[in-house]
């Protein structure tokens, strides 16, 4: 087996590595002796709440929205749960509609929530489809949107594809109609500028190790005029909504990760499509390989291909071997085998290895190169059907 620093990493859709700048300011709170409870009255808990403050205008002004719109969480799963869960709680407490809208594609963590709602607490639950490009059509989504539509939830990104929904065009529409609007940022945050006020975003979910964060703590971000049912019950943190002690080290994490996000965003988003195209460039020149999602409404750092004849566990396990970690998919669902829902949205093609492979901090030309040759060698043996 080879050892970390002799393998390419191409997965970081799945998770990031943490930056280095990240680690030494968790440090000090991960230490034997630091103690402090952010909630606490006394000087520790002091020190400590006023790092966590400091971490939530970090995030704020990476989002260009106001620190109170921070609420902390455990991560994207926990923020889409009880974002959606308690917009539609408190939509049908105040009786302005009890339905949900949301796209065929999301991400697990917002699909089964409005799969739960509808089946345990008899909620109306549109899904509307997706192109083959995997982008919503805003016209059908917003047809789907009713007089009592409590909530409506669209990625901005998708984790698979790297597809970047039309969430500016649907958003203030919604606005307008005042249906709450929430949206899964995740794979988003810190590969393309984001606008929640202008795109009339009621809450978003953010994870920070999807951006060289540690993993285990993430955001919810809310409006400050709403005001919905908290899922968690408790201490009554984070506005009421979000009960629970407060991971300090790991907000600490996220805030120096979000603002490391910030700071290089321009930069690294040029950097990152300029090596996401040469790999697209590079492997649809092969001979079956060809690109899965929008050729260009995309993530810069995503590249899925869909590799004809090929078996997809075999090929990802063969690029292992030979240093390359890559993808079949979304790494969200523990133990999953079978073939995914984005996949089966967007029609893809049943007799071919789908693969993703997306960039980060580190990636290099170098890395890419290696990459397409690898497969490269692979598609001989592939297309006689030896993977």
């Amino acid at each position: 087996m080879k050892s970390q620093d002799e393998i390419i990493y191409l997965d970081h859709a799945a998770t990031s590595p943490v930056a280095p700048e990240v680690t030494e300011v968790m440090l000090p709170w991960l230490r034997a002796g630091s103690v402090g409870n952010a909630s606490s009255l006394h000087s520790l808990g002091r020190r400590a709440r006023a790092a966590v403050e400091d971490a939530r205008d970090q995030v704020a002004a990476a989002l260009g929205i106001t620190p109170l719109e921070v609420l902390f969480t455990s991560g994207g799963t926990e923020a889409d749960n009880q974002a959606i869960k308690g917009l539609v709680w408190a939509a049908r407490e105040a009786g302005r509609g009890t339905a949900i809208v949301t796209s065929a594609i999301e991400h697990p963590a917002v699909l089964e929530a409005c799969e739960w709602l509808r089946d345990v607490e008899g909620h109306r639950l549109d899904i509307v489809g997706v192109g083959t490009d995997g982008r919503v059509d805003p016209e059908e989504m917003l047809e789907a949107v009713g007089p009592d539509t409590a909530v409506v939830s669209l990625m901005t990104a998708n984790n698979e594809l790297g597809t970047v929904q039309p969430v500016d065009l649907i958003g203030p529409a919604l606005a307008e109609r005042g249906v709450s609007f929430h949206s899964d940022t995740v794979q988003a945050f810190g590969k393309i500028p984001l606008d929640l006020h202008g795109w009339g975003i009621t809450a978003a979910a953010l994870s920070a190790h999807k951006f060289n964060g540690p993993t285990g703590v993430g955001v919810m971000t809310l409006r400050r005029d709403v005001d919905p049912h908290p899922v968690l019950h408790g201490g009554r943190q984070e506005r009421g909504v979000r009960s629970g002690t407060l991971n300090v080290a790991g907000i600490v994490g996220l805030g120096a990760a979000a603002e490391l996000a910030r700071g290089r965003l321009a930069d690294e988003g040029i950097r990152l499509t300029t090596l996401r195209d040469r790999l697209i460039e590079a492997l649809t020149t092969l001979d079956g390989v060809t690109l899965n999602g929008h050729p260009t409404e995309r993530l810069p750092n995503n590249v899925h291909v869909a590799v004809t004849g090929a078996d997809a566990e075999a090929t990802l396990l063969a690029l292992d071997r030979a240093g390359i970690a890559c993808s079949t998919g979304s790494a969200c669902q523990s133990g999953a085998a079978q073939r995914s829902h984005v996949l089966d949205a967007v029609e893809a093609a049943t007799d071919a290895a789908h693969l993703r492979f997306s960039l980060g901090l580190g990636t290099t030309e170098a890395h890419i190169d290696r990459c397409v040759a690898e497969l490269t060698r692979l598609l001989v043996p592939a297309t006689a059907g030896a993977i």
